[in-house]
C-alpha cells in the first residue's frame, strides 16, 4: 500500500532514540522515590521552577466518575487558529492525559511538525499544564478539560488537519465490575478514533492491568478490517507470543508507566495502524 507523506510522519515520531528496558521482575525501589525518578526522566522539560506559587503537588482527585452529570455534555472544540501556530498539521491526542509531561516533551523535543492535543477530566491539572505550556512558549501543544469519551468525536472531527496518532496509555482501571462501565474507551469512542484516523494513523493502547489492556485490544481488535496490527506493517516493532509490543515506542516513559515499573508491574501494549477507510 502506497504510504501517504502524514503515515511517514506518523511513523517517524514513533521512532525516537530509545533503550529497551525489560520488564522488573521486582520493584527496583521504593514507590515513595517515583517523583524524582519523574523529575529525572523529564528534567529537561525543567519545568519546576515554572510551579505556580500554589507549589509542586496539586491536591487531584485520583478517580473521577465521568458519567457524572458535571461531564455529560460534549465540550465545545477550541478555535484552532488560536490554539496552534499551525492547525493543518498532523494531529496527536493523548486521551486522559494527566499531568501533560508526556505531550509536552513531545512537542519540545520530537523534531516534527506535528501538533498536540491533551484531553484530561481534571480540571486543576488542565490549569497547571496549560500554566506550562504558555510559559514555555510553545505553539504546538494544547491542553483542554474534557471527558473524551462524550467530547472526543466532537473536538477530533472540527480539526482541519489530519488525525495521525492517539493514545490511551494507562487509564483508570475502574477495577469494580459494576464500574466498567466508567472506563473512558467505550464503543462510540473507539469508533470515533477509527473513523477520524487519517490512512497511516496510528493508535496506542497502554496499560499495567492486564484485563485493561485485554479489554482495549478486544475493542480495537474488533475493527480488523481497516486496523492492522503495527507488527504486520512495521518488521521493526516486534511482539512477544502473545501480541503485545516488546519495547515501548514512543521515546519516553509516561509518569504512570514510571510508577508502575518501579512497583515491578509489567506493561501491556499494543499499537495499531489505520490501512483503510471503512466501507461504511
Amino acid at each position: 500500500m502506497a504510504w501517504t507523506a502524514t503515515a511517514t510522519l506518523c511513523c517517524r515520531l514513533i521512532r525516537l532514540p530509545y533503550s529497551r528496558r525489560p520488564p522488573p521482575s521486582r520493584a527496583r525501589c521504593s514507590a515513595a522515590q517515583s517523583p524524582d525518578v519523574v523529575d529525572k526522566e523529564y528534567a529537561d522539560l525543567n519545568l519546576r521552577p515554572l510551579y505556580p506559587n500554589r507549589g509542586h503537588h496539586l491536591r487531584i482527585r485520583q478517580h473521577v466518575n465521568p458519567l457524572s452529570s458535571s461531564f455529560s455534555e460534549p465540550t465545545e472544540p477550541p478555535v484552532w487558529k488560536e490554539v496552534f501556530e499551525d492547525p493543518l498539521l498532523p494531529l496527536m491526542v493523548d486521551i486522559g492525559c494527566g499531568s501533560g509531561r508526556f505531550l509536552i516533551w513531545h512537542a519540545k523535543n520530537s523534531g516534527q511538525r506535528q501538533n498536540y492535543l491533551g484531553l484530561e477530566i481534571r480540571q486543576k491539572l488542565v490549569e497547571r499544564t496549560q500554566f506550562w505550556v504558555n510559559e514555555l512558549g510553545l505553539r504546538n501543544v494544547y491542553f483542554m478539560f474534557a471527558n473524551a469519551t462524550v467530547s472526543f468525536e466532537r473536538i477530533i472531527s472540527s480539526y482541519p488537519g489530519p488525525l495521525s496518532l492517539v493514545s490511551i496509555l494507562c487509564p483508570d482501571p475502574h477495577f469494580k465490575k459494576r464500574h466498567h462501565k466508567r472506563r473512558v474507551l467505550q464503543p462510540p469512542l473507539v469508533d470515533s478514533i477509527t473513523k477520524n484516523l487519517c490512512i497511516g494513523g496510528r493508535v496506542l493502547i497502554q496499560s499495567d492491568v492486564l484485563e485493561v489492556a485485554a479489554d482495549m485490544r478486544e475493542r480495537f481488535d474488533g475493527y480488523s478490517d481497516i486496523l492492522a496490527h503495527v507488527d504486520c506493517v512495521d518488521k521493526d516493532l516486534h511482539c512477544d507470543n502473545e501480541g503485545w509490543l516488546l519495547d515501548n515506542p514512543m521515546g519516553i516513559r509516561t509518569e504512570r508507566e514510571i510508577h508502575a515499573e518501579l512497583e515491578g508491574a509489567t506493561i501491556y501494549r499494543r499499537m495499531y495502524q489505520k490501512i483503510r477507510d471503512s466501507s461504511h
